[in-house]
């Protein structure tokens, strides 16, 4: 994966709020310093108050970064993210970034970025997509959920999509959509897979990708207390090229990892 940049703590002014589901916001921070050095894969971690509860701050990949802004997509299903989405705009916050790694685009060559995704995993997909598409290449979504309201696609392009209840698109989760679509997606030219989701889904897709010898990055969820190595909160255990179990700090040494770290 690509080596990190070294974080900063800096003040961030919300500047917009955009609600894409009944629970999900896309919500925008002006943080040049952050901005400058963010990476597709890198995340953030924000105290989302001035007050001493909830203590610990709350890690967000980075959906976006345009010029200036960074942007986060925020799921309320806690005390602390229901704070962050009923913030007003003009409040500033305390935003640590960029952290950890980012999507590796340049040690394998391909020609089509395969981006995977469950869920709250579109997450950091935005940033993966116009970051390969400045660069020339096609990128294809593959988006998963359980139902159609579950489908998180706001502003992505050239969407495909798979839920689990057949309500929209293809009738199964997103490694069964993946593998209906290979076929065709195999004939476009070297594939390379990023991917981000829950870590059941990434476990399976890892075992998909190493069974058809493509190359995978996952994105790793994991709760996070301080996102530089310091808590031990994120430890993760994956396998190292011995093939053995071992246990990483997903923080410091993630959340991107190869996916045949991942498989069985």
């Amino acid at each position: 994966m690509c080596i990190k940049n070294f974080p900063v703590d800096s003040r961030a002014t919300l500047v917009k709020k955009c609600l894409v589901s009944n629970d999900v916001n896309i919500i925008t921070f002006d943080c040049p310093a952050i901005a400058a050095t963010a990476k597709p894969g890198n995340f953030v971690n924000i105290k989302v108050n001035n007050a001493t509860q909830p203590l610990l701050r709350r890690p967000f990949s980075i959906h976006n970064v345009q010029g200036s802004l960074v942007e986060v997509m925020v799921k309320s299903i806690g005390h602390g993210t229901a704070l962050l989405s009923n913030t007003p705009v003009g409040v500033e916050v305390m935003m640590l970034g960029p952290l950890g790694n980012s999507f590796d685009l340049t040690s394998q060559p391909f020609d089509i970025a395969v981006l995977v995704s469950g869920g709250i995993g579109t997450a950091p997909m935005l940033f993966l997509e116009k970051t390969v598409a400045a660069t020339g290449k096609e990128v294809i979504h593959l988006v998963g959920g359980r139902t159609k309201n579950d489908l998180l696609i706001h502003a992505l392009s050239n969407c495909r999509i798979a839920t689990d209840d057949g309500s929209a698109g293809l009738k199964g989760n997103v490694v069964v959509l993946l593998h209906h679509e290979l076929p065709d997606l195999e004939k476009k030219g070297h594939l390379k897979i990023f991917a981000c989701g829950t870590n059941a889904m990434l476990k399976a897709l890892a075992e998909f990708c190493r069974e058809h010898q493509l190359p995978c990055d996952l994105s790793l969820e994991s709760v996070m207390g301080c996102g530089i190595g310091i808590c031990y909160g994120c430890s993760t255990e994956v396998k190292g090229e011995d093939g053995k179990s071992k246990n990483i700090l997903l923080c410091r040494e993630g959340t991107v990892i190869n996916s045949k770290s991942f498989a069985n």
